[in-house]
């Protein structure tokens, strides 16, 4: 058996060295130098005999490639099954990153226990009575979850080659480490190791991992960026923990659409799947109030009704305040400059405050006609009609631009009830006889006419 060589590399231009030092000599960067594995032992823990997996693949032709769908795995989870892509790919290893406290461990702790697969819960940060507790608090059952406490890699493939489990859960990738590698858990090196390993694991035999990842305070996933491009899916818990509602997003997906979202609901007994999104983004109020408009967004395949809010008041100190939340404050700034050039508002003396409702972050430019229309709504202390809603992006010009999915945007609108939706002249729009009036626009001055005469 042959034994364990390392050595180090600059994780930044690649010198190696014998042993650690804090500055590269190459590249006169500091705190870039980690240990490597260049030999390991033979034997692996969690393999006990040779397998058909050890035969080297031979090349195929293109057309001589079996093309039947992969058959996937249902989590039982609407929202998540919608971001993977129709469920978990056999063999598939899984990222998911977001902020401390975000609720990573409670979704996928509920997952493991409502999944009709054994599933090994592996967790380096809690204790087992620590998890039966959270257990009971989410859910009463849970036949086919096995809990594991344990950080060393070669124990849990000890344990997983015993209990022969259908899905394997890691809490957290961070907690982890191996007995290849001499520096301690959370480091480079023992992130890429153990992450290493665990993909082996999941390719030879089929099984798929869940890693949950923690994050840096830059948002990024901790550890190395190598880790994002080794898995298969990275996805996002996105969230204001001061809000109810979480956001599931996939950053990377080897076997489907990475621009699908999952929206969930806090509760005390867990995370609840929210299959209409647009009802809970919009606030019911009995009396109308200005600075309040309704913008149709898309995120992924799936249409969202969101509310935008603004407030416009006349600047106490010098300098005007702009402030966004949930959305780009560039982009508000140039909104704000083309209705003074192109319309005649006079705002620049004036502080404009911007609040997608919810605590989400939106990005797509169609909301740019309900920002226009919040703006002026609060500008001139005139509510807009709460059946309103919006679909147009703003070019610099102050024309109103088109969108894209301009169909699926106005049938959602139908759907919640909405009478009237503001869209470009220059769309094209291919419904028929709907139960909607659709409002075609040019130019910001046709809002403001439309709006308030």
């Amino acid at each position: 058996m042959s034994k364990v060589k390392t050595t180090f590399f600059c994780q930044n231009c690649g010198a190696q060295y014998a042993k650690w030092q804090g500055q590269c000599n190459s590249c006169k960067e500091w705190n870039t130098i980690a240990e490597e594995i260049i030999q390991k032992q033979e034997k692996i823990a969690w393999k006990s005999e040779p397998t058909s997996s050890n035969k080297a693949p031979k090349p195929l032709k293109i057309n001589e490639i079996d093309s039947t769908q992969e058959i996937r795995m249902d989590t039982t989870d609407g929202e998540l099954n919608r971001v993977l892509g129709g469920g978990i790919v056999p063999g598939s290893l899984i990222l998911l990153g977001g902020e401390p406290g975000i609720g990573k461990s409670t979704l996928l702790l509920q997952i493991s226990l409502k999944l009709p697969y054994k599933t090994l819960y592996v967790s380096g940060e809690e204790s087992q009575k620590q998890i039966k507790m959270r257990a009971e608090r989410i859910t009463p059952s849970g036949d086919n979850c096995y809990i594991l406490t344990e950080t060393k890699t070669q124990n849990i493939f000890k344990q997983i080659e015993a209990i022969q489990p259908e899905i394997v859960i890691i809490d957290s990738i961070q907690t982890l480490h191996t007995d290849y590698i001499e520096s301690t858990p959370g480091s480079i090196s023992q992130i890429r190791e153990t992450t290493a390993e665990l993909i082996k694991f999941a390719k030879e035999t089929n099984i798929p991992v869940i890693l949950i990842g923690h994050i840096t305070k830059d948002g990024n996933i901790a550890g190395p960026k190598i880790l994002e491009h080794m898995v298969d899916t990275v996805l996002q818990f996105e969230g204001d923990r001061n809000h109810v509602y979480r956001i599931l997003r996939s950053l990377k997906n080897r076997f489907g659409s990475t621009a699908e979202i999952g929206i969930y609901e806090m509760l005390g007994n867990g995370l609840r799947e929210v299959s209409n999104p647009s009802e809970i983004l919009i606030s019911h109020k009995d009396e109308e109030l200005s600075g309040t408009a309704i913008a149709s967004t898309l995120e992924g395949m799936r249409p969202l009704m969101i509310e935008i809010q603004s407030l416009v008041s006349t600047a106490v100190y010098g300098t005007p305040q702009r402030s966004t939340t949930g959305y780009n404050a560039k982009r508000l700034n140039m909104i704000l400059a083309v209705l003074e050039k192109r319309a005649g508002f006079r705002l620049g003396a004036k502080d404009v405050f911007l609040n997608v409702t919810g605590g989400i972050s939106v990005d797509d430019p169609a909301i740019d006609l309900a920002v226009v229309a919040a703006i002026l709504s609060s500008n001139e202390d005139i509510p807009v009609n709460k059946d309103f809603c919006f679909a147009g992006e703003v070019g610099l010009s102050g024309e109103i631009r088109p969108v894209n999915r301009v169909d699926q945007r106005i049938q959602e609108a139908e759907k919640l009830g909405f009478s009237t939706i503001f869209v470009s002249k220059y769309n094209k729009i291919a419904l028929k006889n709907t139960g909607i009036k659709i409002r075609l626009v040019a130019k910001i001055e046709d809002i403001a006419s439309e709006l308030f005469g």
